[in-house]
């Protein structure tokens, strides 16, 4: 806790309102304390991302550093201006996917 953290509250839930506190806190990766404040102060609160849109960011990534490699390819004479242009392409396509699996 922060040093201007002085004032202690006791807040008595019911069983439902515990467990949806404590669902809703793990869902964000806030301790529960952490999720109040932040709601006290209105501020934003947002729930980590799903395990599969987890998995697609991180294969975006990887994709990503491929498409790192292609354009040093093409930097440096080895690969053609076209493999690079077609990369970013089915880059965009893959954003694009994703995006729309995001959104639900």
């Amino acid at each position: 806790m922060g040093k201007d953290t002085a004032h202690e509250l006791c807040l008595r839930l019911n069983a439902k309102e515990a467990e949806k506190l404590k669902t809703d806190a793990r869902n964000c990766g806030l301790s529960r304390s952490a999720y109040l404040r932040r709601l006290i102060m209105k501020a934003p609160i947002k729930t980590r991302p799903q395990e599969p849109i987890k998995r697609l960011y991180t294969e975006i990534n990887h994709i990503g550093n491929n498409i790192n490699q292609i354009a040093r390819s093409v930097n440096a004479g080895i690969a053609t201006p076209e493999v690079a242009e077609q990369s970013l392409f089915l880059l965009k396509q893959v954003y694009a996917l994703m995006e729309r699996i995001a959104d639900g």
